[in-house]
Formats: C-alpha cells, structure tokens, sequence
C-alpha cells in the first residue's frame, strides 16, 4: 500500500515544530495501514513554520517529496501582530526583552508608513533564525551569547496592509498592537518586518501572533487539524483529504503527451519539435503525471521524473 502520492495540508497549532507536523502524518498513515517505513512511503514538509506560528503547512507524500522544495520558492500569506513597546531578542514571544518604548502608534500613522515595506525591500534576518553563520545555525550562536550578525537579503512584500478586524471608530486611537496581512515572497521574515514597521513609526515591537493563510497554492480551505488527521488516520480514510501531485503546481500548465513521447521522456530522452512556448509545464499522459519539464526552443527536458 505504498502507492500514495500528493499533499496532504496541515494547520500547524501552536507548539509544534515542521518535523513533528511530518511524524505526525506518518503516524497517521500508519494507523491507516500503510507502510512508512524506509521502504515505504517518503513524507516531506513544503516549508519550515515556526512552533510559535499556525496555520499552513503543507505535507508531501510520495512522488510529491519531488516537489517540496519548490513550495520553499513559494510566495506565501500571513496575518500578523505586532505588539508594540517591547523588542526581544527573539523578535517573538519567545525571547527576553531588550528594548522598550512608550510611543504608541494610530492606525493613520501605521498606514503612513506600510508603502515604505511595500514592493522589493531589504531586510536584516532575526539572529534567532535558522540560517547558517560560518557552518553553525544562528540561533545556537545566538543561545550561547554570540554577537550574531547577519547581512541584509532583498526581499518582495507583493501586498501589506491591517487586517479588517483592527478598524477603530476614533482615528485616534493608539494601538497597543495592531495586525497585519502579507503576502511575501520567499526569504522573508515576518519578525524582521514587524521589527522595522515598529522602528519606522518611532517605537520597537515583536510579533505576538503570526498565523500563515497561503503557502504558494495551499490555503487553509484545504488545512486540516492534528485531531482531524488523526481522526482520518484510524478510519483509514485518510485518502479524503488527500490533494493530488498536480495542486502542488497549479501555476504550471499542464503538456499532454502521447504515450511515446511520455516513454522517452521517462528515459530521460529529450523530445523535439514539441509546439509549446518556453517555460516549465506539468507533463501528463493520459491523466498520469509523467514529469515537471522545461520547454526551450521547442525541446522538452525533465526538470523532475515521477515515477508513476
């Protein structure tokens, strides 16, 4: 029963780490009576979600671990609180404060400055983040009292504007802590944002709440809890839920091909004369996925096999 393959979407609760998102799909596959063993089924994570974050995260399975790092490159959509007064050094809840401010913003002046985070930006990532620092992660350093510097990346906010829910009748008033939605392009940090947003209005902040709505196609429509999982686990119907190989690439359009063509493409031949303008397509045959491809020139070459 090894023959499973496509998405299965998680809203990660508050707590859990990405890899425990996938030990739990694999418990849950197993109640279901398949096999996850090293022989098994292969069950991935489309994207690191902090513990301290929820919302989506997407879990691969089979042939579509093939696809998990392209949902790293993936644009992704958060709502966010930021709380004002207090920095930490984590930049979240988690951390120990280290600067505070009595300056307190109105929504007027929150709007005022949003444009500035708005388009192609630079930031500077948390120490407390996963990226590398001469070989050792920069969270370790920064637990055991380094001085973690780390060097600005570009980055795009496609969209950043205050959630509906914090529109106050006196345009006056001033927010202890205001949320936010985003929709950011990958490498972004939503504690480095919420950072300088604060600094920008002449205060410091962390983010208190941060919850992911989209991760490149997923959403929460589709997102099932860790009871629901495995709830479905021990039916055995997991299946349900189950989204197919292709939603993972639901930006890509589809390139059906003869039978032929799909063998020699599973050869690892290159197809000629295919009439499609360059880019990168979904390969089918007959309804079953042959490979991710890259058309140039008229030429077909797989960027990625399915074996199914």
């Amino acid at each position: 029963m090894s023959g499973v393959h496509g998405w299965l979407i998680l809203d990660k609760p508050l707590g859990l780490g990405s890899t425990q998102g996938v030990s739990a799909v694999k418990r849950a596959l197993r109640d279901a009576g398949f096999d996850v063993s090293k022989r098994g089924i292969k069950v991935g994570h489309g994207g690191t979600l902090d513990p301290l974050a929820t919302g989506v995260l997407p879990i691969a399975l089979g042939e579509a671990t093939k696809l998990a790092g392209r949902m790293l490159d993936s644009d992704k959509v958060y709502d966010f609180t930021i709380g004002f007064g207090v920095e930490t050094d984590t930049l979240d809840l988690e951390g120990k404060v280290v600067a505070e401010s009595a300056v307190r913003p109105t929504l007027a002046q929150v709007e005022a400055v949003l444009p500035r985070f708005t388009g192609p930006i630079e930031q500077v990532p948390p120490a407390y983040s996963a990226l590398k620092v001469d070989g050792a992660r920069a969270y370790d350093l920064a637990r055991a009292g380094d001085d973690v510097v780390l060097a600005g990346r570009s980055v795009t906010i496609h969209a950043l504007h205050p959630h509906h829910w914090d529109m106050p009748n006196n345009p006056e008033q001033l927010f202890e802590e205001i949320t936010l939605t985003a929709h950011v392009s990958k490498g972004t940090y939503i504690r480095s944002l919420a950072r300088d947003i604060a600094i920008a209005l002449g205060t410091v902040g962390h983010v208190t709440y941060l919850r992911r709505t989209k991760a490149g196609p997923f959403t929460l429509e589709n997102a099932i809890s860790l009871d629901k999982l495995a709830e479905l686990g021990k039916a055995r119907a997991l299946e349900d839920k189950l989204l197919p190989l292709r939603a993972g690439l639901d930006d890509i359009p589809a390139l059906p091909l003869s039978p032929d063509q799909a063998g020699l493409l599973r050869q690892g031949r290159v197809l000629i004369g295919i009439a499609a303008n360059d880019g990168h397509y979904f390969a089918t045959s007959d309804d079953v996925p042959v490979a991710l491809v890259e058309v140039q020139d008229r030429e077909v070459r797989v960027v990625r096999g399915f074996n199914l």
